[in-house]
């Protein structure tokens, strides 16, 4: 089971699950009945269990190019399983890899058409993305769009669960901040801390392809633009946020982003990339404690 959780990031996978729970949190402003709670924790789960074993199945060629030059590099502190890329390592078949992902994403279509019809769309959208995302890794830079869309997937349906009819400013405020957070958080911190190994086999990355010096502006601006954005998550909740919320919200923003983002672009170093990578994947779980306790409160 290990081989397939390594697969699948699950550590990852559990952390990124709480972007959708603070979102859906934040534009119901309660909880919702345990029938739905229960659906929306096992769908989301499946999903990004689906989502991140496709990753792996579609990127398993290049993984076994990079792994050929200089072995299996330490991962982050959220992916530091020796067991990581197992079908890349030969601990884990081709065969087994897409009966999981077949599995999961069965499952997350499942619980998607039960929770809203439309939701399909969305879970079919985030596969075709990931594929795409994947296949564009020795093509162009811009891929890292598509990896904001990718993990704006979730949240997005999480709106769709709880609002029939959803703001269409407010949805793309949402997709505007969710992209800023994975494209300076998560994408481009990740291709720094690979750099080597995406040079030995041709990728285009924003740190290969502009540099380092300009990689971490890039990282500085998304950053500043999500604490900024940040600030106006509010207008989608029927709660009263106020300035308590902001403030929290903002540090953060600060703590877990704007202050490691920092650190990477003075330092230039992949170690800093590595740290920046495991703070910004903690934003979410941090997001959704704290509308967790304005909801309880309230």
């Amino acid at each position: 089971m290990r081989r397939f959780l390594a697969l699948s990031r699950s550590t990852h996978g559990l952390v990124d699950a709480a972007m959708p729970g603070f979102v859906a949190l934040l534009w119901l402003g309660h909880f919702p009945s345990w029938q739905v709670l229960l659906l929306c924790l096992l769908t989301a789960g499946a999903g990004y269990t689906a989502i991140y074993a496709l990753n792996d199945l579609m990127g398993v060629r290049t993984d076994r190019e990079k792994f050929a030059g200089a072995g299996l590099k330490p991962g982050y502190s959220l992916e530091a399983s020796a067991m990581r890329h197992p079908l890349a390592q030969g601990i884990l078949s081709m065969r087994s890899g897409v009966a999981w992902f077949v599995f999961w994403y069965a499952l997350t279509l499942a619980g998607a058409y039960l929770l809203n019809p439309y939701l399909v769309f969305i879970v079919i959208a985030a596969a075709a993305l990931e594929a795409i995302y994947c296949a564009l890794l020795k093509v162009t830079w811009w891929r890292t769009l598509v990896s904001g869309l990718v993990k704006s997937a979730g949240p997005l349906a999480a709106v769709l669960v709880v609002r029939a009819h959803p703001s269409l400013p407010l949805l793309l405020l949402l997709l505007a901040w969710l992209m800023c957070w994975e494209i300076g958080g998560q994408n481009i911190p990740a291709d720094w801390n690979d750099v080597e190994e995406d040079r030995r086999v041709g990728a285009r990355t924003i740190p290969l392809a502009f540099g380092p010096r300009a990689a971490g502006a890039l990282v500085i601006v998304t950053l500043t633009l999500t604490v900024a954005l940040s600030l106006f998550l509010p207008r989608m909740s029927p709660l009263p946020l106020g300035l308590p919320y902001r403030v929290a919200s903002a540090a953060a923003g600060v703590f877990l982003l704007l202050l490691p983002g920092l650190k990477l672009f003075r330092s230039h170093d992949n170690r800093e990339a590595a740290r920046l990578f495991d703070r910004a994947s903690h934003y979410p779980l941090v997001q959704l404690a704290i509308i967790t306790a304005f909801v309880l409160i309230r």
